[in-house]
């Protein structure tokens, strides 16, 4: 049997978040930034430190480790172009059926840089990470810029 989903319905198993982020700071400064925060300077809102693992490169794994092989995989690196262009793809931290890709599109703007963050999802987001990730999304880029913009 084959079911086909109404719009409402793909519209509810459906993420998106979209931000622009603009940085005082040089573009090789903030993409260095930017993979510090989502890396080993990650924390949580409370300030509270949360290191999570970035191996930049294609396939690349982003995770947290919490020591004596527990953790939490976040995603790969699905590209990377430095200093314009970081995509991951993956569960992110998300523990169910669910697939995300993030991209981050770098670009000069003046001295600074300019952020097109781009997060889409796509599986059983619950409504209670739908209601606080663009909040989440929002700390995590203030605080790379910064850190960007104290680095230059």
């Amino acid at each position: 049997m084959i079911t086909t989903l109404t719009a409402s319905e793909i519209e509810n198993l459906s993420l998106l978040v979209e931000q622009e982020i603009h940085v005082d700071a040089p573009l090789d400064v903030t993409f260095e930034a930017l993979l510090e925060q989502l890396g080993p300077g990650s924390e949580k809102p409370d300030g509270a430190p949360m290191p999570l693992t970035l191996e930049p490169w294609p396939g690349g794994r982003w995770f947290r480790d919490l020591g004596n092989e527990n953790g939490h995989f976040w995603g790969n690196v699905q590209a990377i172009k430095r200093p314009m262009l970081l995509e991951f793809s993956g569960p992110l931290f998300m523990s169910h059926p669910v697939t995300n890709n993030v991209q981050y599109r770098l670009s000069a703007e003046g001295n600074g840089t300019l952020i097109r963050f781009r997060h889409s999802g796509f599986g059983l987001v619950q409504e209670e990470q739908k209601r606080g990730i663009q909040d989440g999304w929002r700390y995590i880029h203030d605080k790379v810029r910064e850190r960007a913009e104290k680095s230059r």
